[in-house]
């Protein structure tokens, strides 16, 4: 079994991502996250360019990394100036790391209207960069800029680059699909002539602007590449980068190379949601491997099917990569849908009996008025327990008013909630205000229930989805609300349905108020 180095850059590359900006104490925390799975390498950034990269490296010393090697990356010299006497490879050196990666023209083109140099000062450039740099690091890495643009162009100068890197000591020759254009056949036939022609290891850095980049990665390594660089969640900039959540799991699964040690891989999707978490990104559900949708099943058919033997719709067992099965409940549900959700919850129940089919006809009606149980989890584990008797009331309403009042035209609006509550033999009756009508209405039921139920006070709204069902009625069409709330621990959807979004928001907002208290209470 070939081992293949994971160079992840999600620290540098990742951050040049539209919408993301990491502050040092996001990349410290992300590089211990990264060391926790086995990345080989962690790029941290580029210490000659800004100062939060300089106090990165400063602080990343004081981590105890058990697995991971932090490197640092910049540029070859500037052509002004000396290898020993650039700044920016001394800012390298500074950074005190082992591994320093740089990168270097070596498309034609680039070194005539970027550098506006010769070809061979361009050589001497990145020979000097290299055995500088060798003389004060453990490894030098040689990102080979545009690589696949200047070969297709002139390869005998872009391998000419490739063997200035390798005569200097360059440890790793990696070759960058910068633009993200070259198509898989392509980067087959280039990576495979090059691995004839150079005697250091090859490595492959690709974008993803034709959407190839984890395919261009998986066939440089199948045509002799040795180290993939790429980021988690494929952040990076236009496009992003290869994405290494798709990557490592097909080299380690499907192909059968050494990345990450199997306990390790089992903390990929973990890995995923923590850097979209700190990047302050939703989490992409139709993700492969590491989505929710990645191993979420719908029709009856399928769920059948899966029930009985996973692999008829699952191309790995999700637990592999730290996820899970999911069935989903919708009108395409079949009577396996709803046992297997009941098996989710310990719930025994009869393939035959009544309340399997009553449960699948109340499902199939009330997403006929435009409920949807798909991201409405609680929802349904709510329809499913009132079904079946295993449910509880915790509160009755008595009524509600909600208030919005505009005083001035530059001036925002005014909302305000009174509800009445009855909880066991003790009535309920406050008010409260908010940012509009359903934050007031969630305000004033909190805190109507909080002296009864304090375990509510550790509940967040996470999310409020609003569609219109209805098409062509206007402001008198049925709507959807959909919540996402959750605690220290858990997240739970849920929804209501009504022509009056308030009303659709109140069901909403209770179910996701009964499913909390439903769990303490189990």
């Amino acid at each position: 079994m070939r081992a293949i180095e994971i160079y992840d850059t999600t620290l540098r590359d990742g951050s040049q991502a539209e919408d993301i900006s990491f502050s040092v104490e996001d990349k410290l925390r992300i590089t211990e996250k990264l060391d926790e799975i086995g990345v080989h390498y962690i790029e941290g950034g580029w210490p000659g360019s800004n100062p939060k990269d300089v106090e990165y490296f400063k602080k990343v010393r004081k981590l105890l990394l058990a697995r991971s090697v932090v490197t640092a990356f910049g540029s070859t010299h500037n052509p002004k100036h000396s290898a020993e006497d650039d700044q920016n490879l001394k800012a390298l050196v500074d950074a005190n790391v082992s591994v320093i990666t740089i990168f270097g023209k070596t498309w034609d083109f680039h070194v005539r209207e970027a550098l506006r140099i010769t070809l061979e000062e361009n050589l001497d450039i990145i020979h000097n960069s290299v055995s500088f740099l060798k003389k004060h690091a453990g490894k030098v890495f040689f990102d080979a800029e545009h690589f696949f643009n200047g070969y297709k162009d002139n390869p005998d100068f872009a391998v000419k680059c490739l063997e200035a890197a390798q005569a200097a000591g360059a440890d790793r020759l990696v070759l960058c699909d910068t633009n993200g254009g070259t198509l898989p056949d392509e980067v087959r036939e280039i990576v495979k002539a090059v691995g004839k022609k150079i005697n250091s290891p090859i490595g492959i850095h690709a974008h993803n602007d034709s959407d190839c980049a984890v395919a261009n990665s998986l066939i440089s390594v199948e045509s002799g590449a040795v180290q993939v660089q790429g980021t988690i969640n494929g952040l990076g900039e236009r496009c992003g980068n290869a994405n290494l959540c798709s990557i490592i799991p097909n080299l380690q699964l499907k192909l059968g190379y050494a990345c990450l040690a199997d306990d390790r891989l089992k903390k990929l999707r973990d890995v995923s949601r923590f850097v979209n978490e700190i990047a302050n990104m939703r989490h992409f559900k139709r993700q492969p491997f590491v989505g929710d949708s990645a191993f979420a099943h719908k029709g009856g058919i399928h769920v059948s099917a899966v029930r009985r033997k996973p692999e008829t719709y699952e191309h790995i067992r999700p637990e592999m990569v730290g996820n899970s099965q999911r069935i989903l409940m919708s009108d395409l549900a079949g009577r396996s849908n709803i046992l297997r959700k009941a098996e989710e919850l310990n719930i025994h129940l009869e393939a035959n009996s009544p309340e399997v089919q009553g449960i699948l006809d109340s499902l199939k009606d009330m997403e006929h008025q435009g409920f949807q149980f798909e991201g409405a989890d609680a929802s349904f584990e709510l329809l499913l327990k009132k079904a079946l008797g295993l449910h509880r009331r915790f509160f009755d309403l008595i009524g509600f008013r909600v208030i919005d009042e505009k005083r001035k035209e530059n001036e925002l609006p005014l909302s305000e909630a009174t509800i009445m509550l009855k909880v066991g033999k003790n009535i309920e009756h406050t008010a409260a205000t908010g940012n509009g009508p359903v934050n007031a209405l969630d305000s004033a039921l909190r805190k109507a229930l909080e002296k009864f139920y304090p375990e509510l006070k550790s509940v967040k709204l996470h999310d409020y989805k609003v569609r219109v069902l209805t098409a062509g009625k206007g402001t008198s069409a049925r709507v959807r609300v959909l919540v996402e709330s959750g605690d220290e621990v858990h997240r739970w959807g849920t929804v209501g349905v009504s022509e009056n979004i308030i009303e659709a928001s109140w069901q909403a907002l209770v179910d996701s108020i009964d499913y909390k208290l439903l769990k303490e209470k189990e």
